[in-house]
């Protein structure tokens, strides 16, 4: 679920977004305050962030990323990690430098017998499935109606698209604020399911960035089954050793990009 919306951004916006994992955080921050300051459920907490998250990307894109998209590599990445950077010590200022985690409830601990001693966590599997349900809606709206035409035209082509009316500038910053959607129901799932502070967005980004690479630029699928393979080698690894976890998805990101470096499903060449 973190790679949906840098998938968006490097596969059909064509630009990486370096504040990607801390504007994950920064959502996960938002549902600790609305929970636990205001005592809102996170149901609720999350129906609020959502349409705040999707305005917020709209003028992300609106008043920072359209002034230096095609201009180069080079100014997206420093305008990001700028805000990166700003975001960090925002939440280090605001929240202080202490792991928080968001109290989900009975759902935490609740688990569906399957058979035998064999039991599935309740969260995990509404996490699995929202992903699942994520990507669907994604790929719907992405090939199937007309605002997904449009974006797709204007990624191809801005200046073509600009030619036959098409407003890019308003087109890329729905764009955007779909990717902010997905930020919010990435950071809220987080917020749930594991501990959080204001510098964890970094390896965020490198695990997104990972899952968007293996799956291949564009291919929203791809991205869930990249995503699913570095889970499965990093629980792999913390089998055979908790210090292995991480390492285990970075050396089966490794291994899989040297076979396949243009990834399992690429959508774009």
């Amino acid at each position: 679920m973190f790679a949906m919306g840098l998938s968006l951004s490097a596969g059909v916006m064509r630009f990486i977004n370096i504040a990607h994992g801390d504007l994950i955080v920064l959502v996960c921050f938002m549902m600790l305050s609305l929970t636990v300051s205001l005592g809102l459920s996170p149901l609720l907490s999350a129906l609020i962030i959502l349409p705040i998250a999707f305005f917020a990307g709209y003028l992300l894109q609106r008043g920072i990323l359209e002034r230096v998209l095609g201009k180069g590599v080079l100014p997206v990445i420093l305008v990001t990690f700028g805000l990166s950077v700003i975001i960090q010590n925002g939440l280090q200022g605001a929240y202080g430098a202490d792991t928080r985690k968001v109290p989900a409830g009975a759902i935490e601990a609740a688990t569906i017998h399957v058979a035998g001693g064999v039991n599935i966590g309740t969260l995990p599997l509404l996490i699995f499935a929202s992903a699942i349900l994520l990507v669907f809606v994604l790929d719907q709206l992405l090939y199937r109606t007309g605002i997904g035409a449009r974006i797709r035209a204007v990624s191809d082509d801005p200046d073509a698209a600009n030619l036959i009316g098409l407003p890019s500038a308003h087109i890329y910053a729905v764009a955007m604020g779909m990717v902010a959607v997905t930020i919010a129901i990435s950071g809220g799932f987080m917020s749930l399911w594991t501990n959080f502070d204001p510098t964890s967005g970094p390896s965020r980004l490198l695990i997104a960035f990972e899952a968007v690479v293996l799956g291949g630029l564009g291919s929203l699928w791809g991205t869930l089954v990249g995503g699913i393979l570095l889970g499965v080698a990093q629980t792999v690894g913390g089998q055979i050793d908790a210090a292995w976890q991480v390492l285990a998805g970075h050396i089966a990101f490794l291994i899989i990009f040297t076979l396949k470096p243009q990834g399992l499903f690429p959508r774009y060449p």
